[in-house]
């Protein structure tokens, strides 16, 4: 398979074989979505907290006799009917993380891949590297292929000028090839690649 290779200005400066195993691929969205759910899932911290019945302060004392009073019985101060009480059944300090094999999530990045690039939504770029930090000069650069979000892989490390030019971009992304992932490149309106990440994301996918 065959692909444009254009330049940080979207000016074509030749073209690059593709690998079909990884960009070739029909569509699976419920792979994808399996490898969404799992990479949300790990994010979630899970510091969530409440506290139960046993956690509240207080005084486990009766607050009045069971009988005679007109109220509904109580047994303490602490309960979770009362103000200021426990909570049932309340989040706790935990784990979201779920497991999902290592092929799986390999072959969802090939999945999410192959539809950006069936889609036009993929460009494979000469170089992401800049003279000096400018972010004015990255926007209209990054202009040209179209507006929404950017997604940048950069080989096995990101141009130091390139990074804080896109530190104060609106909308844009760039990693090295090691931090692509599935739910970047699916939200993105466009991913570009470098020809450096190029080679490392094939050998990591093939």
């Amino acid at each position: 398979m065959k692909a444009e290779l254009v330049s940080l200005d979207k000016k074509m400066v030749g073209e690059i074989t593709l690998n079909d195993s990884v960009f070739g691929l029909e569509a699976r969205v419920d792979i994808i979505k399996r490898v969404i759910d799992w990479q949300l899932a790990k994010a979630r911290s899970g510091t969530h907290s409440v506290k139960t019945v046993g956690e509240v302060s207080g005084t486990t004392k009766k607050p009045f006799k069971q009988k005679g009073t007109g109220n509904a019985r109580q047994g303490n101060a602490r309960g979770v009917q009362r103000r200021g009480g426990g909570v049932a059944h309340g989040p706790q300090v935990r784990s979201h993380d779920i497991k999902l094999q290592k092929k799986l999530r390999s072959l969802g990045l090939r999945h999410a891949l192959s539809i950006k690039l069936s889609e036009g939504a993929l460009h494979f770029v000469d170089s992401v590297e800049m003279k000096h930090p400018k972010t004015s000069e990255l926007v209209k650069s990054l202009a040209n292929f179209g507006s929404g979000k950017f997604f940048i892989i950069d080989g096995a490390t990101v141009d130091n000028n390139f990074k804080l030019s896109a530190a104060s971009a609106i909308n844009t992304c760039v990693v090295p090839a090691i931090g692509a992932n599935v739910y970047d490149i699916i939200s993105s309106d466009h991913v570009l690649i470098s020809r450096n990440a190029l080679s490392l994301l094939e050998e990591r996918l093939k």
